[in-house]
């Protein structure tokens, strides 16, 4: 007997990733509009491309939700209700909203147009849910900050509601969209769409001073070595190891300012108190592990992020996560090849959050603020079929005769071995050098609508994994 089975909804940067996530097994998508959500840049969703993925995904039998979560200021405020209007028109599924202010013109003026409360909104505990369903929101998205016990207490308490927990994706320093380091260093709000990932850049920390007289942040002497996030780690411990007696450890309140590696010269003023300094690159989010729990407890829908991913990165989380809800639904055991599959993905390290509590350091990645790929690397999509089982595909990355390639398909993945390649032109190369190239390679079997990844792991440990 087939158990309760959750939504599986992934996010849609393009129409071409829309399709990819349905294909490879999503639900739902959601997409914004890009002067009230998140997105800002990177969005390919106007009107035009809204009401083609809304009619696209209907005719499938899908849902598609419009994000609109920003928490506005007054100019924006002003043109909402205008703006909102032609896209409550095309019919979503649902609005995803933060705040309360529009929350409530919409709710007045389209009263049907159901509402899904987003991570924004920082929701915590079951009173904040029931407050929300009082004022007619149809889903709550869980604050990533919530353990699977804390979820489960919300799940309880509130047994009408729906709820949605992210399970995959980048995770943010702070409570979502709320953090101040991307408007205090670049001038752009997290909260308005326009966050630049500071948290993940590149810094050197310099020692300062306090002028008295000017309060000014100065550099007492430049020094050369890269971050030193163990020293300034034992002094935040040894500085908040002090506070119990009520006496302020000498370090408490230092002063550093910190250096970008991209804008060499400029020095920032960052303060370390007796908690420690507030600098973090945090690992990426993978529950995969954790799903059959999630579905165990009832949560409506379970969510990933990315919107401005690949679309490698959908097809393949769509494919994992689908694979996951399936067995855990079945009464299946978790198969933990699909953590390896996730390894896949350019990633910066993986944790899975707070939904399992573990040591603070088991959170952050203090080596590398960009993505790496542990295990296989998105090299091409193909294109076209030839009817001797040669295949068109558009390189995205390097690759070569010999390269182990792992085909990706809604029907399932295969693994070959390449031994033969041809250029546009039907010659013969050993090396296809990146995009944008088109060369043709022999595969056979379901190819149309596949993605081509090299494996940077022998075959033989791939199938061992």
């Amino acid at each position: 007997m087939t158990a309760f089975s959750p939504e599986l909804l992934l996010p849609a940067g393009s129409l071409d990733k829309m399709r990819a996530a349905y294909d490879f097994g999503a639900d739902a998508v959601y997409a914004g509009q890009p002067r009230y959500s998140l997105r800002a840049r990177n969005n390919d969703f106007r009107l035009e491309q809204l009401q083609q993925g809304i009619e696209e995904a209907h005719a499938r039998g899908r849902k598609f939700f419009v994000t609109s979560n920003l928490l506005a200021h007054n100019d924006k405020v002003r043109t909402y209700l205008r703006d909102i209007e032609p896209v409550i028109a095309l019919r979503p599924d649902a609005l995803i909203m933060a705040d309360p202010g529009l929350i409530m013109l919409v709710h007045e003026k389209w009263p049907e147009i159901p509402i899904h409360l987003s991570v924004q909104a920082n929701t915590t505990n079951s009173t904040s849910v029931k407050f929300w369903q009082k004022v007619g929101v149809s889903r709550i998205i869980l604050s990533r900050e919530l353990s699977l016990k804390e979820v489960e207490q919300i799940r309880q308490d509130c047994p009408d509601m729906e709820l949605e927990v992210f399970v995959h994706g980048a995770l943010c320093i702070a409570y979502s969209g709320r953090c101040l380091l991307s408007g205090y260093f670049n001038h752009r709000d997290p909260n308005q769409g326009t966050c630049t990932n500071a948290c993940r850049w590149d810094y050197k920390a310099h020692p300062a001073a306090v002028d008295s007289n000017t309060g000014e942040a100065l550099a007492v002497e430049r020094i050369g070595q890269d971050f030193n996030f163990q020293q300034m780690q034992e002094e935040a411990d040894q500085a908040f190891s002090a506070c119990g007696d009520g006496q302020r450890h000498p370090k408490a309140d230092q002063v550093y300012l910190i250096e970008e590696i991209g804008r060499p010269g400029e020095l920032m003023p960052i303060m370390e108190d007796e908690h420690g300094t507030y600098i973090m690159n945090s690992k990426d989010l993978r529950a995969v592990e954790l799903v059959e729990k999630l579905v165990k407890i009832g949560v409506d829908s379970l969510k990933i992020e990315g919107r401005t991913k690949s679309l490698y990165y959908v097809a393949r989380t769509a494919q994992v996560y689908r694979r996951a809800i399936d067995d855990a639904a079945a009464g299946r055991p978790f198969n933990p090849e699909l953590i390896t599959e996730l390894e896949g993905l350019a990633n910066r390290g993986y944790t899975s959050g707070l939904l399992e509590r573990r040591p603070a350091n088991s959170y952050q990645n203090y080596e590398t603020g960009h993505s790496v790929a542990q295990r296989s690397q998105f090299v091409g999509e193909v294109r076209g079929v030839r009817a001797d089982g040669w295949v068109e595909v558009e390189t995205k990355n390097r690759f070569a005769v010999g390269d182990t390639l792992e085909i990706i398909h809604p029907s399932g993945n295969r693994i070959v071995q390449l031994e033969t390649m041809q250029n546009a032109e039907g010659a013969s190369i050993a090396v296809a050098a990146g995009n944008p190239l088109r060369v043709w390679i022999p595969l056979g079997g379901p190819v149309e609508g596949a993605l081509v990844a090299r494996l940077l792991q022998p075959a033989a440990e791939v199938v061992a994994a």
